[in-house]
This record gives structure tokens, C-alpha cells and sequence, in this order.
């Protein structure tokens, strides 16, 4: 029974770890491509002039892939009777390569523009809310976007909004703030919208694969200074990335203590086994056994069924994610199809069975030592 105890648990540390790897892992590629790798913006101001940060300049650290300008804003869209507010974010062609935007289209096609026609990138659930649709006749679905005018006077009878339509030429699907919020159009038409000659709200920089994002975050911070703000993706949603992991360091605890738990299974055994063997450990104890040899056998004896309960554990917990990453066994509710994210590593693998060796040499060293050396004063 010890041993079935701590292999369960075992097994179980194993496969939930792995499970929220993989959910961290989604959730990180869901805000991570979309949201750039930094994003630079004035710490004086909503805007700033774009020659202020010298993008060439950039572009030569070491592990910057692409750098694109970018204006931001809060506008509203119409479509027929139906009103909603939206962020308008403005940005060139670099953006959308770098956001692997063709890999989140859910409706029509990633493009800026038809022709001369400037288009736009909505997100998929803000469509869903002005009941458009991409039509497949003609490629998209007209808005009317409203921006607002800086400094227009309250006139009675005049709008202070720039009224223009946009034609959509696709939908994207990324995560819900940004299939609820987010519209992306060409830059140069987003600064037309809000008259704005050479401002910019912010500098999005991608980074190549493996770099250091902390590190370039630096090094761009020590190139603008203070007048800019400097933040990593997992900066700006700090929130989403600090919960996914509060929400792990809080299973292993969980399962920590269930782990304690069931070596009270180990406790009752040695305490079993120690009071089978009482006579036969006084004959022992007459021909000059010693405590301290005592002691040894029955500690090593805990140890001898924590280390197959964890053996037996590890191996299970490893199959079972084998087979899910093979086989797909558990799908995702509402993921049409799609597998339940399974991502595990050594370092989480040694991470387990540092946890659970420990543990068991705690709970059998305790009841040994008291047997031993308590019992017999």
C-alpha cells in the first residue's frame, strides 16, 4: 500500500505538471504573438516624433529581427444599427510578419490593402459583435470607422469624429482580449485618421528565436534613456504570465502535502514492521547490536519503499504523457478536436524527484528515529 501511495502521487506530480506546462505554453504563444517582443513608448507623453528613436539603430543590436512604428487608438465602428469601440492600432508590414498573423486567420486574408483600397485586420469576436461576416463573393465586409478629431471644438451640430469607411479583408483569432479589442490597419492610414504628420505612439521590435528579451530590453534602455518606457511582452501582461505560474507553485504544494499524506502509509509500515521484529531485534540488542545499526536498517528500509513508489511513479506519469502526446487520449473542451497541451522537461523531472526524495527521507528518518531512540529510553 505505501508503495501504490506514493507511485499515485508521483505519477500524478508528473502528468499535472506537464499538463500545465502546456497550457502555460499555449497561453505564453497566444500573448506572445501578438503582442510584440518590446514595445517602446514615451514616458512624457500619449505620442512622440518617430525620429526620436532612431529605428536603424536598433535594427543592429544583436537578436533584433524586425522593428516596426506604430500609432494607437480608441475608435468606434458601425455597421448597419450595430455600434462598438475598438483599438485601432496602426502599423507597417514588418508587424504583421512578426505577429504571424497568416497563422490566426480565421476569414479571409491578411492584407493591408486591395489595389489602392486601404483594408483593415479585425478581431474575431469584435466582428461577431457587429454581425459581420467576411463574404466569400467579394473578399471582406465595409465598416464605417470613427475616429476621434484632436482639439475639435464642441460645435453644436458638428461631429467630433473623423468618419471614413475601412474595408475588412480579415478576421483574426488570437486570445480574448485581442479577438474582442483589437483592429489593425496600415499605419499611414491610421495617421491620416488622427492628423498626425510624424507621431507615432510606440515601436514594436521582434526578437529572433532563443534571445534574451531582458537583455535586449536593456540594452535599448540604456540607448533611449528615460524619456521612453521599455517593457517585454511578458511585462505588459504581467498578470497573465504571474497567475500561470501562482497556479502551478500552488498544484505542486497541493500535491506536496497529498504526498505527505500518504506516506503515513510508509509510517505505518516501518511501525508495523518494527514491532513484528521487537523480539528479534531485544536477541540483537543482547549480542551488542547498536542503536545506531538499528536505525540504519529500518531507515533504509523507508527509503528502499519511497524509492519504488517513485521509480514506478515517474515511469507511469512519463507513459501516460507519451501517450497523450502520441494519441491525443484527453481533448480540450471546446478546441474542435484539438489535444490537451502536454509539455514536460528535465529540469521539471528532476524538479519531482528532488521534491518527493526529500520528502520521503523526511517521513522515514521521523518515525525510525522515534522508534528507535525514543521508544527504547
Amino acid at each position: 500500500m505505501s508503495v501504490v501511495g506514493i507511485t499515485i502521487i508521483t505519477a500524478a506530480l508528473v502528468v499535472l505538471i506537464a499538463a500545465f506546462n502546456g497550457i502555460e505554453k499555449i497561453v505564453a504563444e497566444l500573448y506572445s504573438d501578438y503582442d510584440a517582443a518590446i514595445t517602446i513608448r514615451s514616458s512624457e507623453g500619449k505620442t512622440f516624433n518617430e525620429n526620436a528613436v532612431s529605428l536603424a539603430s536598433l535594427n543592429k543590436i544583436s537578436g533584433v529581427q524586425t522593428t516596426s512604428r506604430a500609432v494607437e487608438e480608441i475608435v468606434v465602428l458601425k455597421r448597419d444599427k450595430k455600434w462598438v469601440n475598438a483599438h485601432m492600432v496602426g502599423v507597417d508590414s514588418n508587424y504583421l510578419a512578426a505577429c504571424k498573423i497568416d497563422s490566426h486567420i480565421v476569414e479571409g486574408t491578411a492584407r493591408f490593402s486591395i489595389g489602392k483600397e486601404d483594408c483593415g485586420i479585425i478581431g474575431a469576436t469584435l466582428l461577431d459583435k457587429l454581425e459581420g461576416y467576411i463574404s466569400e463573393l467579394n473578399g471582406g465586409q465595409e465598416l464605417m470607422i470613427y475616429t476621434p478629431l484632436r482639439d475639435a471644438p464642441m460645435v453644436f451640430h458638428k461631429s467630433p469624429f473623423k468618419v471614413t469607411p475601412l474595408w475588412i479583408s480579415g478576421k483574426m483569432n488570437y486570445n480574448r482580449d485581442v479577438n474582442e479589442n483589437e483592429l489593425l490597419v496600415p499605419l499611414e492610414f491610421a495617421r491620416g485618421q488622427l492628423d498626425y504628420d510624424s507621431a507615432i505612439t510606440a515601436v514594436y521590435v521582434s526578437l529572433k528565436p532563443d534571445t534574451d528579451a531582458e537583455f535586449i530590453r536593456d540594452e535599448i534602455k540604456s540607448k533611449l534613456g528615460s524619456k521612453f518606457i521599455v517593457k517585454t511582452a511578458a511585462e505588459k501582461n504581467e498578470l497573465i504570465f504571474k497567475t500561470a505560474k501562482t497556479e502551478k507553485r500552488i498544484l505542486i504544494f497541493i500535491l506536496a502535502f497529498i504526498f505527505v499524506l500518504a506516506a503515513f502509509n510508509l509510517i505505518a509500515s516501518i511501525n508495523m514492521l518494527y514491532n513484528e521484529k521487537s523480539e528479534n531485534l531485544q536477541t540483537l540488542y543482547r549480542i551488542g547490536i547498536t542503536q545506531k545499526a538499528i536505525f540504519r536498517i529500518f531507515f533504509f528500509e523507508g527509503l528502499l519503499i519511497a524509492s519504488r513508489g517513485i521509480f514506478f511513479g515517474l515511469i507511469i506519469g512519463v507513459v501516460v504523457c507519451l501517450l497523450q502526446l502520441q494519441f491525443s487520449l484527453l481533448e480540450m473542451p471546446n478546441a474542435m478536436g484539438k489535444a490537451f497541451p502536454i509539455s514536460f522537461s528535465v529540469s521539471d523531472g528532476l524538479m519531482i524527484v528532488g521534491l518527493v526524495s526529500v520528502l520521503s527521507l523526511i517521513t522515514s528518518f521521523v518515525p525510525v528515529w522515534f522508534l528507535v531512540y525514543r521508544s527504547n529510553r
